[in-house]
């Protein structure tokens, strides 16, 4: 399960950007996986509770934001989803694309400090 290692690395990553912003926990990571990026979000959840144990995110909650695939057809002028498993045929143009434009992502795009407690 690869999952386990992209949520290690997720770990590492939220973890290191909280300490640079001089916080000492994380209570959300979110990160948007593309459907042709070869994640299963379940897996990678599953995996991120694992990887998260003993670190400034042992109380984080991971957000998967899912990115459909879609591919840009040149004659026609049109983005199309290629679905799953990808056809990269445009539905209008009946024509090949080889133009990808979403799909293929696996980023953080958040992390939320966890709050202070108070005093």
């Amino acid at each position: 399960m690869h999952e386990l290692s992209i949520a290690t690395a997720i770990v590492e990553q939220a973890d290191e950007a909280a300490r640079a912003e001089g916080t000492g926990a994380v209570s959300v990571v979110t990160v948007r996986v593309g459907e042709l990026a070869g994640v299963v979000p379940d897996a990678l959840s599953f995996a991120f509770e694992v990887a998260r144990e003993g670190t400034a995110l042992a109380g984080a909650r991971l957000v998967v934001e899912q990115v459909t695939a879609h591919a840009y057809c040149v004659p026609c002028d049109t983005e199309f989803p290629v679905g799953m498993p990808p056809f990269f045929w445009c539905p209008h143009c009946d024509r090949p694309s080889r133009d990808l434009r979403s799909g293929r992502e696996l980023e953080i795009t958040a992390i939320e400090p966890a709050p202070l407690p108070a005093p």
